[in-house]
């Protein structure tokens, strides 16, 4: 995972520092997405990977997929990317501009993962206090993980903060091993 943020970090900082200049930070993230969905689909890997299809038509071919959705920039970003056979690491390129997008924005964003769906009141107050801790305003994701038996688990950057039952399971398991 290292290695692939290392490569993909010089690709995401020049999208961003266009995207910023030109104060099209919403689009380019929107763009970056749907990219990333696109090269991630497995029909299209299979597409990529394929020797007897030239690259050209390839590269042609994903840019038409893509459509009208994303514009003249980002196709050329696209097509730097093909040639430098780094469509793969779309996904990382659109996590790190992301980053840096909420960095540039003073905004934190964090996931909240739980057993069981979690209430309005509930995500305003857990919204709070990491508005408090980070000093910046939050956006929270939410998602259902049923391993985790009860409680939440919050990832924000690099914090994660583990208040589930499995997690203090597994505490309790390794405190009882030592």
């Amino acid at each position: 995972m290292t290695e692939r943020s290392t490569l993909a970090r010089p690709y995401a900082e020049a999208a961003f520092q266009f995207a910023n200049e030109r104060k099209a930070l919403g689009p380019w993230s929107e763009m970056l997405r749907l990219a990333a969905a696109v090269a991630g689909d497995p029909q299209m890997a299979a597409l990529a990977d394929n020797p007897r299809l030239p690259r050209a038509e390839f590269i042609a071919f994903y840019l038409d997929v893509c459509g009208k959705k994303i514009d003249a920039a980002c196709a050329n970003f696209l097509r730097v990317l093909h040639e430098n056979r780094r469509l793969t690491l779309l996904p990382e390129i659109t996590r790190l501009y992301d980053e840096l997008r909420a960095e540039a924005e003073s905004r934190v964003e964090a996931e909240v993962a739980s057993a069981f769906e979690i209430g309005d009141a509930q995500l305003k107050s857990i919204a709070a206090a990491l508005r408090k801790r980070f000093g910046r305003d939050v956006t929270l994701t939410t998602r259902i993980d049923p391993s985790l038996v009860g409680g939440v688990v919050i990832r924000a950057g690099d914090l994660v903060i583990d208040g589930s039952v499995r997690g203090q399971l597994h505490a309790l398991a390794t405190h009882l091993t030592r």
